[in-house]
Parts: structure tokens; C-alpha cells; sequence
């Protein structure tokens, strides 16, 4: 129960406090592990100096010793003594022991000699021992003269080492709990700074519930991985502004296009039912509008499926047709057989080795709503030109009429959705106002681009461009004679 309660505590915790905890903490870790490196290191290096030192005044003793050859007499002593006294030094002690461990000679400097009892020892080493809160640093080392066996011992007195990295050790303890607390602050004010953009979406975020679809956060100047997060943020928020726009806009035209042919419907209809089922020339007129009304119902319903799976399908970009003119050709001829009273041209240069990446079907589609297009706002009789040719790694298309043309003012929005440039006139001919968005987005599916050129009473050229390649004929060897 105490283990989920701290999961819940730690889960419910903020970011902010989480990452200030989380840098003190590591930066505890870190700062213990250095300055425990630290503190032996430097611990170490000062005894092992003390016993280079000590190891010195050994052997400075017993040279001397040795050197004089002296027995230890009663004549001998006060000389001794005297020579120890001048290389003892202050908090030392310098003692020679015999092999019964009695003591030879002993000098002093502010160490009671009943504080280290002497000892002798058959090998030279060197120990560190505590007395009465004090710490002594002790070397013993044989010596034998003649007759005489015994022990050198020297006592230094190292509580100013100690003391010394004791102080070391307070200071490190501070300066770590220091370290914390300025790595707290530290690590809030960081946590603070990175969080702020996180902060700003979230606000951004409550605000588009509040105030709407066109709240944006600011981004700053520099080019650093939060700015780009807002930026990316920002691109995401008119991706889905535009959506939502696009989206009512479409269920506000679908709905209105929808309703125009069941008013009409409805209201002939209505008038069979009171009085014209008995008059047949008024029946025939209702039944033939309701009829042609409820096909371009049936008409706009199939052309908004196919523009759903349009914009659901994945990207086709890995499919190609063969023979591009030939398709194009194909799908030509049945616009010709469609509208008889119009002239279709044609031209294409480069197709012959080419494969154009769109499939068949695609392109067939693609071609019909242009040519349907060019048909609709030309007059009877007059010519379409279909044009194909080839630049460099790109195969264009261009389909051109001499219609009315396209207003400037409109030429950026015909390929919208339900976007028609004479509504009434669209509307009579049974346009649904969907089918360039269709070929637009069947055309990106291709990572192809569309373009359209018009001028008012002159007509229009729409050009599609594909990439395309040289397809390589396999040639079979011709059997050698």
C-alpha cells in the first residue's frame, strides 16, 4: 500500500519538481564520487609523504649510529642523546630499545613516553596508532652494532595531518551540500526555462478551446529543437484549422448542393400528390425533373465517395503506365463518342520510350474530368487540344479549350472543394463542383503537380506533369550462322 501510494506521489509529481530532484540528485552522486576520489587521493599522497619523511630521519639515524660504531656505553650515552636531540624535531619522539625491550636513550619533543610503550621488532615497519585522542605515526627498524641488537623506534605526533583532512573533509561535506542546494536552484530555474514552451502549448492548447482554432504560440528567434517544436506546433494548428475549415465548408456546400435537388424533388412530388397524377403532360414534367435531379444527387454522391477514397488511399507512386499516348488516345476516343458535336486534337513527343509513374486507371480518371471539364465551358463545336510531351524527367499533359475562361480572381480556388466559378451555369450543366479536387488529389497521390492557366473568354489550358523514365526493351540475341 506505502509502495503504490509512492508510485501515485511520484506519477502526480511535476515535471519541474522531477527534473530539479533528478539533477540534484545526480549531481549528489557525482559530487560525492569526485570529492570521495578527492579526499582519498589527497589522504593518501600526505601520509605517504609523512612516511617518505619519516623513512628519512631512519636512516639519517642509523648511518650515524652505524657510522660511529658505537656499543651504547655509559660514556657513550650523554653524546647520543645529544646527536638525537639535534635531529629530533618538535611532537617527535626518538627512542633505542635493547632486545629485552629496555630502553637504551630516549629524546623527546612534547611526547610523555608512557603514551607509546616501546616494542621491539625483527623487521622495519612503519603503523599508525591512536592515545588519548592523539595520532601517532611509528617506525621501528632493527639495528646491530657489534654485540649490540636492539630497535630504533621514532614517534611523530600527526595531529595536524589529521586535523588537516579533517578540515578537508568539512569542507568537501559543505561545499557538496552546497553544491546541491545551488544545483536545486540550478536545475529549477533549467527545468523552468525548458518547461516554458510546454507551458505556452498548454495555454495555447486551452485557449483553442476557449477563443478558437486560430491561437498560435510565439516562437522565438533562435533555431534551437524548442523552437522548432513550436513551429512544428504552429504548422500542426493551420493544418488543423485548415482541416476544420475545409470540413465545414464541405458539410455546409454538401449539404446545400444536397438540398437543391430534394427541394425540388420534394416540391414535384408534393404536387403529384394533390392534383398532377391526373394530369399526364404535368406528370411527365415532374417525373423528368425529379429523374434528372435525382441523377445529379447520385452524380455528386459518387464523385464525394470517390474524392474520400482519393485523399484515404495511400501513395502510388511505385505504379507506371506503358504506352502513355496510347492511353491517352484510349480515353480520348470515348470523350469523342460521349460529345460528338466537339473537335478533340492531339499531339504527344517522347512517349514512345517512356513510362509515365501513375497506373491506367488513375490516368484514365484523371484525363476524363479534364476533358469533361473542357467540354462543359466550351461552346458546341469547338476544338480540344491534348497535348503530351516529354522535359527531361517529366512527362506533361495539357489539356486546352477556348471557353469562357477563369476569372483571376478564381483561378486559386478552383481546385477547392465544391468550388465553382458560375454557380448557376455549373449547376444547370451538372457540374458537383468536385472534380478538379478529385484529379488534384489523385495527381498528388503521384507526387505529380497540376496547374492552370486561363484567361476570361479565351479559354484554358490545365497541364499535369508526372515523372516518367526511359523503359529499356530486353532485345533477344540473334543465333549466330
Amino acid at each position: 500500500m506505502i509502495q503504490r501510494n509512492r508510485k501515485r506521489w511520484l506519477s502526480s509529481m511535476p515535471i519541474k519538481w522531477k527534473l530539479t530532484l533528478w539533477s540534484a540528485f545526480f549531481i549528489l552522486l557525482l559530487f560525492i564520487a569526485y570529492n570521495s576520489v578527492q579526499y582519498i587521493f589527497v589522504e593518501k599522497w600526505m601520509i605517504g609523504q609523512e612516511k617518505v619523511h619519516i623513512r628519512q630521519q631512519m636512516n639519517d639515524v642509523l648511518n650515524e649510529l652505524l657510522e660511529k660504531e658505537v656499543e651504547f656505553a655509559e660514556t657513550e650515552l650523554p653524546q647520543i642523546r645529544n646527536d638525537l636531540n639535534k635531529k629530533n624535531q618538535k611532537g617527535q619522539l626518538i627512542r633505542i630499545i635493547n632486545k629485552q625491550n629496555n630502553k637504551i636513550i630516549s629524546v623527546s619533543d612534547g611526547i610523555p613516553e608512557e603514551w607509546i610503550p616501546p616494542k621491539q621488532s625483527a623487521l622495519t615497519e612503519i603503523v599508525i596508532t591512536d592515545y588519548a585522542d592523539h595520532s601517532f605515526l611509528i617506525m621501528r627498524s632493527p639495528i646491530t652494532i657489534h654485540s649490540f641488537k636492539g630497535t630504533v623506534e621514532i614517534v611523530k605526533n600527526i595531529d595536524q595531518f589529521k586535523q588537516f583532512t579533517e578540515d578537508i573533509l568539512r569542507v568537501f561535506v559543505l561545499s557538496g551540500l552546497g553544491a546541491v542546494i545551488l544545483s536545486g536552484l540550478g536545475g529549477g530555474l533549467l527545468a523552468q526555462q525548458l518547461l516554458k514552451p510546454l507551458q505556452s502549448m498548454a495555454m495555447t492548447i486551452q485557449n483553442v478551446g476557449r477563443k478558437g482554432l486560430q491561437e498560435r504560440m510565439e516562437v522565438p528567434k533562435s533555431n534551437d529543437e524548442i523552437a522548432i517544436l513550436m513551429k512544428m506546433f504552429n504548422k500542426m494548428m493551420d493544418q488543423v484549422e485548415q482541416s476544420f475549415h475545409q470540413q465545414s465548408q464541405f458539410v455546409e456546400d454538401a449539404s446545400h448542393e444536397l438540398r437543391t435537388p430534394i427541394a425540388i424533388i420534394d416540391g414535384h412530388l408534393s404536387l403529384l400528390l394533390r392534383w398532377g397524377k391526373h394530369n399526364p403532360s404535368v406528370m411527365e414534367e415532374s417525373l423528368n425533373i425529379s429523374y434528372h435531379e435525382l441523377t445529379r444527387m447520385k452524380s455528386l454522391v459518387q464523385d464525394l465517395l470517390l474524392l474520400t477514397s482519393a485523399e484515404r488511399d495511400g501513395n502510388f507512386s511505385e505504379e507506371v503506365v506503358f504506352q502513355a499516348d496510347q492511353a491517352i488516345l484510349k480515353t480520348v476516343g470515348k470523350c469523342e463518342q460521349l460529345h460528338p458535336n466537339y473537335t478533340f486534337e492531339t499531339s504527344f513527343e517522347g512517349f514512345e520510350e517512356r513510362e509515365m509513374m501513375v497506373s491506367d486507371s488513375h490516368l484514365e480518371q484523371i484525363l476524363m474530368i479534364l476533358l469533361d471539364n473542357a467540354v462543359k465551358y466550351s461552346e458546341i463545336g469547338s476544338a480540344i487540344r491534348i497535348a503530351g510531351y516529354v522535359r527531361h524527367d517529366k512527362a506533361f499533359i495539357e489539356v486546352t479549350d477556348r471557353g469562357i475562361g477563369i476569372p483571376e480572381k478564381d483561378l486559386p480556388f478552383v481546385m477547392e472543394r465544391f468550388y465553382r466559378v458560375d454557380k448557376t451555369r455549373s449547376r444547370k450543366q451538372g457540374g458537383t463542383g468536385l472534380g478538379l479536387a478529385i484529379a488534384k488529389r489523385l495527381i498528388e497521390q503521384y507526387n505529380g503537380q497540376i496547374t492552370i492557366q486561363s484567361k476570361e473568354s479565351l479559354g484554358t489550358t490545365v497541364t499535369v506533369s508526372f515523372t516518367c523514365h526511359l523503359r529499356f526493351k530486353k532485345r533477344e540475341a540473334e543465333p549466330s550462322e
